[in-house]
């Protein structure tokens, strides 16, 4: 059975999925974009801050499940441009100092709202 995990700690949806589903002991998060849940603003000044605001909401989702980034066993970086992957992945390492999820990072063309970087996690309990 699936169950539909939500937070107000992090943005509402802006489409018809949830931010994230627990099945099995496993939770499947949707993509974070750098939106503010106190006041629905992006976080666009410059790609560390976005980077920040991106992971913190994955993290309230994370915690609405019980869960930190020590369950994370998975990661989908998603950024509009390579030439910011350096200092993506300076920021995304803060939030694993050990034994970093399996990962890919790549480049699309357009994200949600026009943002820079949307990471998704899948975690394990």
């Amino acid at each position: 059975m699936k169950k539909i995990i939500s937070t107000p700690n992090a943005p509402e949806a802006i489409g018809p999925y949830s931010q994230a589903i627990l099945h099995n002991n496993t939770l499947y998060c949707s993509g974070q974009i750098a939106l503010d849940p106190k006041n629905n603003k992006l976080i666009l000044e410059n790609i560390q801050d976005e980077t920040h605001q991106v992971m913190k909401n994955i993290h309230e989702v994370l915690k609405a499940a019980n869960m930190d980034f020590e369950n994370v066993v998975k990661c989908s970086i998603f950024m509009k441009n390579m030439d910011d992957y350096t200092e993506i992945n300076e920021v995304y390492s803060t939030y694993f100092n050990n034994n970093p999820p399996a990962r890919e990072a790549v480049q699309v063309s357009v994200l949600p709202k026009n943002v820079n970087v949307e990471i998704s996690v899948i975690a394990c309990l």
